[in-house]
């Protein structure tokens, strides 16, 4: 009988296997598959980006202007594709591309984003969209189980009501998190005896009924660039996205956080809605939720938690514990694009009021009619494909135990790779991953010692140069080809607050192995040796011995 340890290893070698080729060439799935790929397999096997053209050259061949005047033969237009937009294109997918929040795809995304296409359904109406309609509302349902975790009744209640919806498609974070905030404020701004809502009478009208000077939006400043974009189109304001402090491990600090709601009700404002991140963009950390959802409680505002990268970890038995308290919150936002493994486009957002949504319901007489089942009114946008049938197939396909080995082996995956860098001589790990996240730096050994017994200006100055260093290394690592990972700026306690650059991993693919990983340092630590940075090493030298 094979024990726990053997189950385990078998059922993760089975979920490998969705992630490479499918094992029967032959089946329908197989032959539409290997059509799609094919013509891209022998470039994209080899690089992780393009090779020997700069993108000012590559812009050479979409400088063109002009419609054609006359048809292309698709053999043509084929030639065209797989030689001047395939060959150039970067290859996300690959094990070695780790700098990104992007992954391999299970083999049978491929197949079945061409069924979805030559479908063509649009879910903004049933008309246009019949029985993917009602499977858009299953997955909404199956998500918001995973975070709310309601009843049986309260699913068979609301899963199909066509005056409520337990959350939106969007076509990513950014539209999810506009989503979520636009609820919040016109609910906050809504219809009254006295007053026809914010919808009707506008922002400035919606501040006087409030007998408030404006609104606010409070997030840690590693909060997503997104929110941004929010504040800016619900017309609250950038100064009035108030971006707090964080504490040594990249959370938002409970603290300050406490001190700026203070600050914007003492300034006559109203907050809208505490942000939550369940996985910030850059480092991979959790605020702490539970605490968040107590202020906003006293707050009386909007709690909303942006679990576009961190949301799956929820399918984690081991793991879930790090998300707590966003059962606590009234929106949630999940990319599937990200840890649900589907393709680009797939953003979703998560309520835990079924009527939520109808603060920004909209209804038109010639598609979006009362008591209908159409999606498109409780939606930002309008047209839409059926995306969620992607979402669905890897809820099925993989399962929740699929994920959770997903999952599970992104975080242990990290934590081996931090201590690998820990390990090493020549780096310096500068966040530890929370998730599957972690921020590191190249930083000889010979360094270090110095930086330890330097003198704050010295550190600044010294950083300065490694932060160059830095930036070099990892723009010849992409324009090689062989690894990639991204670079950020971070502030740290280490260094006082001083900023500096960082080299920034993402380990969400299945695919990505130890001596991949071992690669990517040895590969650092070469191009360390590169002729155009020992310039830079010399001026650390002569500091050095200067100090």
């Amino acid at each position: 009988m094979p024990n726990k340890k053997e189950n385990a290893q078998a059922n993760l070698e089975n979920l490998y296997r969705i992630f490479t080729i499918p094992e029967a060439p032959d089946s329908t799935l197989g032959r539409i598959d290997q059509a799609i790929t094919d013509n891209a397999a022998g470039f994209l096997q080899e690089h992780v980006v393009a090779l020997k053209r700069e993108l000012e050259e590559i812009e050479g061949d979409f400088a063109d202007s002009h419609i054609p005047e006359q048809p292309t033969f698709v053999s043509e237009y084929s030639k065209f594709v797989t030689d001047k937009l395939v060959a150039q294109s970067v290859h996300t997918a690959s094990p070695g591309f780790v700098g990104h929040m992007t992954s391999a795809m299970p083999y049978f995304m491929l197949p079945l984003t061409r069924i979805m296409t030559a479908l063509n359904q649009n879910l903004v109406k049933v008309e246009t969209s019949k029985a993917f309609t009602p499977l858009e509302r299953q997955v909404l349902a199956m998500l918001n189980r995973l975070i709310y975790n309601h009843d049986d009744d309260f699913y068979t209640r609301w899963i199909h009501d066509s005056q409520s919806a337990l959350g939106a498609f969007c076509s990513g974070g950014t539209v999810a998190n506009m989503t979520a905030l636009w609820a919040a404020r016109n609910k906050l701004c809504a219809p009254c005896s006295d007053f026809n809502g914010i919808a009707q009478e506008g922002y400035l009208n919606a501040m006087r009924h409030l007998d408030c000077t404006g609104l606010a939006v409070m997030v840690s400043r590693r909060g997503h660039y997104s929110l941004g974009k929010v504040v800016d189109l619900l017309g609250i304001g950038r100064d009035n996205l108030i971006k707090v402090d964080t504490d040594d491990n990249n959370r938002i600090d409970m603290r300050h956080l406490r001190n700026q709601c203070s600050r914007v009700q003492a300034d006559g404002k109203r907050i809208l809605a505490l942000v939550g991140i369940a996985g910030t963009t850059e480092t991979g950390n959790v605020d702490p939720l539970d605490e968040m959802a107590d202020l906003s409680q006293e707050l009386g505002c909007h709690f909303h938690v942006d679990a576009a990268w961190g949301g799956p970890t929820l399918f984690s038995d081991t793991h879930r514990w790090r998300l707590r308290g966003i059962e606590r919150s009234d929106s949630v936002t999940i990319d599937g694009h990200k840890q649900l493994y589907a393709p680009m486009g797939v953003g979703m957002v998560l309520f835990k009021d079924p009527a939520a949504l109808s603060a920004i319901e909209h209804h038109a007489a010639y598609i979006l009619r009362h008591g209908s089942k159409d999606l498109g009114s409780h939606t930002l946008e309008g047209s839409r494909p059926g995306k969620a049938m992607l979402v669905h197939a890897g809820l099925s396909i993989i399962g929740r135990q699929g994920y959770e080995l997903l999952i599970d082996q992104g975080i242990a995956r990290a934590q081996n790779f931090a201590d690998m860098i820990e390990a090493h001589e020549d780096f310096e790990l500068i966040t530890e991953p929370e998730l599957n996240i972690l921020t590191y730096r190249y930083n000889p050994a010979w360094l270090q010692k110095v930086i330890a017994s330097a003198d704050g200006d010295k550190v600044n100055e010294i950083n300065a140069l490694l932060n160059q260093i830095i930036r070099m290394i990892q723009k010849y690592q992409r324009e090689a080809g062989k690894t990639f990972v991204s670079r950020t700026t971070l502030e740290h306690a280490r260094y006082k607050g001083t900023s500096v650059t960082v080299f920034r991993v993402v380990l969400a693919n299945p695919l990505t192995t130890e001596d991949i990983l071992v690669s990517v340092l040895k590969e650092q630590c070469e191009l360390a040796k590169d002729e155009s940075l020992q310039e830079l090493f010399d001026q650390l030298r002569c500091m050095v011995q200067a100090a």
